[in-house]
């Protein structure tokens, strides 16, 4: 798999096991539970994979921003959270900060 889809799956492995954690109601809920339990497992798998060819920091910069913007919108979407118009803004601002090193910075594994 190419070093950028093993990200993508750390990536939605991380939001689905990050989504989860409500459910699990701090673990007492068997299968919400599994799925944090195995999302994470996988995300930090794929995200090991994903190391062999992209420097640390620009991995974990593009997993974290990422996913932070998807938790939120997976919970805008689905569990009801208000986004309002600064939380839209930091989102953006986030997804612009991953946009702008996978574009211009040197440091990035192109």
């Amino acid at each position: 798999m190419h070093k950028w889809g093993y990200l993508a799956v750390a990536i939605m492995s991380e939001v689905a096991a990050t989504s989860a954690l409500k459910s699990a109601e701090g673990f007492t809920k068997f299968w919400p539970s599994c799925l944090v339990v195995i999302g994470y497992a996988t995300a930090f798998y794929f995200l090991s994979l994903t190391l062999k060819t992209i420097p640390v920091g620009m991995a974990y910069a593009i997993w974290s921003g990422a996913g932070t913007a998807l938790v939120a919108l997976v919970a805008w979407i689905f569990m009801g959270q208000k986004l309002d118009v600064p939380a839209i803004v930091g989102i953006l601002l986030i997804v612009s900060g991953v946009l702008v090193l996978n574009l211009f910075s040197k440091s990035s594994a192109h």
